[in-house]
């Protein structure tokens, strides 16, 4: 055994970066979300990010990523994730999730979200609301009772698991809601994908002991029914196994001494994260 892959710590400098970035990632994603609608091609939603992010001053961190051609991944339906924007048109009902990302300075901020477009199928949208239910939860879990931050990145799993074994599976037909395990979070900060990874299961191997300094992205996958994915001939576009409709949200999260803040929330995470009982701790 070689032990773990290092993980960047932050200085309170850089991590202000990141919030800038995770800012300009918030805006994209507004305004794409405001432009999902029934009609639009998913190359709408791209243009849309691209001139928000452009008119900031930052990059886009996955343009030309491992030669990824768009600013945005738009994954529509049974489509998890890193969906290319095209031509395709949106539908009522369609499933929609956006990723975004963004560089300033060098400090990438990473973030998505689902939304069901009208008219919504109930199950549908019961997926969406329990995948950004199980984002909250598991970041929450990285806080530490009374201030600060937890132990060990496990928790963010076994939030995540926690959340799905107690939704409601009669509001899909009576079917389980299912965990992608093939894709998970990860750390982020000079780079847009770093160690650690951050499971959105329970798992044995209780991860790295969580440090002031690290920066995660926090991303659960769910879908309608099973676990399993494959990827189209496009080398990119991730979809269920199964077919089943699938939802994908995300956030970037600094731990520091103060505790958690949650980078490309535009309130910091406040609202969710207070219903749960967790005090953002913003720097600055």
């Amino acid at each position: 055994m070689f032990g773990r892959e290092k993980i960047e710590l932050k200085t309170p400098d850089q991590v202000l970066l990141m919030r800038r970035a995770g800012l300009v990632v918030a805006d994209a994603l507004a305004a794409a979300r405001a432009a999902a609608v029934p009609g639009a091609t998913t190359a709408d939603l791209d243009a849309v990010a691209a001139a928000v992010i452009a008119d900031a001053g930052a990059l886009p961190s996955f343009l030309g990523y491992y030669d990824y051609p768009a600013t945005i991944c738009v994954s529509v339906n049974d489509e998890v994730v890193h969906g290319i924007p095209s031509g395709r048109v949106l539908q009522p009902g369609d499933v929609v999730s956006i990723d975004c990302g963004a560089i300033v300075e060098g400090w990438h901020g990473d973030s998505a979200l689902t939304l069901v477009l009208p008219e919504a199928d109930p199950a549908d949208q019961a997926l969406a609301d329990l995948t950004e239910r199980c984002m909250w939860d598991g970041i929450a879990a990285l806080a530490g009772e009374g201030g600060g931050i937890a132990d060990r990145l496990a928790v963010v799993g076994d939030a995540v698991e926690d959340a799905v074994a107690a939704a409601d599976a009669s509001v899909n037909g009576g079917v389980p809601f299912g965990i992608v395990q093939d894709y998970v979070g990860h750390g982020i900060g000079s780079a847009m994908h770093q160690p650690p990874d951050v499971l959105n299961y329970r798992s044995r191997d209780r991860g790295p002991k969580l440090r002031a300094g690290m920066c995660l992205a926090v991303e659960p996958m769910i879908t309608r029914g099973g676990h399993a994915t494959e990827v189209l001939d496009d080398d990119w576009t991730v979809v269920t196994a199964d077919g089943a409709r699938a939802a994908h949200w995300e956030h970037s999260v600094a731990l520091h001494d103060g505790g958690i803040w949650v980078l490309t929330a535009v309130d910091g995470g406040a609202a969710e994260l207070g219903a749960r009982g967790v005090t953002v701790a913003p720097l600055g």
